[in-house]
């Protein structure tokens, strides 16, 4: 019998990206902060819709382009209705998007705050000696995988680079290169924990 638990860490950030405009009002270079809130604009049968920003300090407003001369006809029903009733779920995927928005502004701000919800997969081994730690992302995060690990199991970073030369702790795909970048959907930690005398304490921390 396997006696690896499998848990499965959603990772959900907490505050979305910042882009940094040039502000007309505070005149220079702030931070903008996403209202929720969306602006739509029709003009016969074309559509124009925006996520609206607004700077930190002043509370001017940015508007970050959505969707640009489109067709009323091309829009899927629900998607309008979600952007003129102001759907938060379709305003974080939105402002969540860190690529999207670099696009459009030279610099972008992404903070690596983050809520983790742990679920055990299957029935978990009485005696377990191994974890395996899948990852899924609500959005991407700017959290790096060490920090992740090690905010979460309780233990230090330091411990982690000892494991992974010890190969108690391997990463897929891209090995320890991974440790050092984001978080991403995907990737799966496995770590043995044979011999570790707080053994017991890192099960618990991870979920099990």
């Amino acid at each position: 019998m396997s006696s690896t638990l499998r848990i499965r860490w959603t990772i959900a950030p907490k505050t979305a990206p910042r882009p940094h405009i040039n502000c007309n009002r505070c005149g220079g270079l702030k931070p903008y902060h996403c209202s929720g809130k969306f602006r739509v604009n029709a003009n016969g049968k074309r559509i124009d819709a925006w996520l609206i920003y607004r700077c930190v300090d002043c509370d001017n407003s940015w508007n970050f382009g959505i969707l640009e001369r489109c067709n009323r006809r091309d829009i899927e029903p629900a998607l309008l209705q979600a952007l003129e009733s102001n759907d938060p779920a379709l305003a974080r995927r939105h402002a969540f998007d860190a690529v999207a928005l670099r696009s459009r502004v030279g610099r972008v701000e992404e903070f690596p705050e983050a809520a983790v919800h742990k679920q055990v997969l299957g029935d978990g081994p009485e005696n377990t000696t191994a974890l395996e730690l899948q990852l899924g992302l609500e959005m991407p995060t700017a959290l790096r995988l060490d920090r992740l690990l090690a905010g979460e199991l309780g233990i230090s970073r330091s411990r982690l680079q000892a494991w992974d030369a010890k190969r108690l702790l391997v990463v897929d795909p891209d090995g320890a290169k991974a440790l050092r970048k984001p978080a991403r959907a995907g990737a799966v930690m496995r770590i043995d924990l044979v011999g570790a005398s707080d053994r017991e304490a890192i099960i618990s921390a991870a979920g099990g």
